[in-house]
């Protein structure tokens, strides 16, 4: 076991990571790149939001589940069985043409694939590298997000919602592919864990701290992804596309960046997190306070270089503070946390938008997100 753990190590954060990073693109682009669509497909709002909150209802609830599996029987078992699955499950849409089992299917194989990729990366990674690796990591992510909506809607016009799901079936089998050349990492030995254990690492500043950071960037870039082009749409949809891939790229550009200088000791895990919140932060204040284009292109940069920065510290504070052994389930635990910001980011400024208005909605998040930095 050893030769295998001395080997991986060598690995880095060269070509053995690439195929984690592409895993977790492929996670991204699923939870989005349907919900461009869904809207032609389903005229009820309540069935809607349904369809739309089964993928990460399921990631929610289980990926804990698949990342203490993965802990249990070693991370890459799980993660080639959760990319097959979703091959399957996206293929399936093709012949039972019921979006609802397919999405949940989806949404079960991406919460056993999505730790796994991350606990490995944590694990093939040295220590003094980790913040690049996550950094990557998370830029990868950062586009499928962002990709999803946008390529799924030129999918569905050109082709069909068949051909957007044999799309995701045929991602998903050529990263598995990919990812055979990932060193296998064997289980480590494992102290017994009580509930009362999990539940005092669980509620430790060590992964609090990291995880709220990880649920307020996510929370920054879905709402940017989702409400910045509504504050551009008089200008059309080239420019509030280039608004959106504005905010990609920023955030791809930063992530790496910002872990290499944490692994270089240039920049702490606390200031950088500290700042990329309040970037993000003012990133939403400027959407609410400037008015016409400029607001929507500086919002952009300061939530994608906010969220950027903060992702792979907190993914690098996380790896660093976690036995190896329960790298799984702490990965697992904390995409929760993602997930959570996903959806709530969105969910905080449509409601206060709905009651009040879009400004009002965005200087609400701003607030949050910046009392997350505290």
């Amino acid at each position: 076991m050893r030769f295998v753990w001395v080997n991986a190590r060598h690995f880095g954060t060269g070509p053995s990571v690439l195929p984690l990073c592409a895993a977790g693109f492929v996670t991204a682009f699923g939870a989005h790149g349907v919900a461009s669509g869904l809207g032609f497909l389903q005229a009820d709002l309540l069935t809607l939001g349904l369809l739309l909150a089964i993928y990460d209802g399921a990631e929610v609830v289980l990926k804990p589940v698949f990342g203490s599996l993965a802990d249990r029987i070693g991370p890459r078992p799980v993660l080639l069985g959760g990319l097959i699955a979703f091959a399957v499950a996206s293929s399936a849409f093709v012949l039972i043409d019921n979006v609802a089992v397919a999405r949940f299917g989806q949404g079960v194989a991406a919460a056993a694939f999505s730790p796994a990729a991350s606990a490995m990366v944590a694990r093939l990674t040295p220590d003094n590298a980790r913040g690049k690796a996550f950094g990557r990591y998370g830029a990868w992510k950062g586009i499928g997000y962002t990709a999803g909506p946008l390529l799924g809607g030129v999918l569905i016009h050109f082709g069909s919602f068949d051909v957007l799901f044999l799309t995701m079936a045929a991602m998903a089998v050529a990263v598995a592919a990919w990812a055979l050349t990932v060193p296998n990492l064997e289980p480590l030995p494992r102290e017994r864990q009580t509930v009362r254990d999990l539940a005092k690492r669980l509620s430790h500043r060590d992964f609090l701290r990291p995880t709220a950071a990880l649920a307020a960037s996510t929370a920054a870039l879905a709402t940017g992804v989702g409400f910045l082009p509504v504050k551009a749409a008089v200008h059309g949809s080239v420019v509030t596309g280039a608004a959106v891939s504005l905010l990609a790229i920023t955030a791809a550009v930063v992530q790496p960046r910002a872990g290499k200088a944490m692994d270089a000791g240039r920049l702490t895990t606390r200031t950088g997190t500290r700042v990329g919140l309040l970037a993000a932060a003012a990133g939403f204040a400027a959407a609410a306070g400037i008015p016409g284009l400029a607001g929507t292109l500086i919002a952009a940069v300061l939530i994608g270089a906010g969220a950027g920065a903060v992702t792979p510290l907190a993914f690098a504070a996380l790896a660093r503070t976690t036995p190896e052994e329960r790298m799984g389930q702490t990965m697992g635990s904390a995409e929760v946390g993602r997930e959570l910001g996903d959806a709530g980011g969105p969910l905080l400024v449509g409601g206060l938008a709905a009651v009040a208005s879009l400004p009002v909605g965005l200087l609400g998040l701003a607030a949050v997100i910046a009392l997350t930095a505290w």
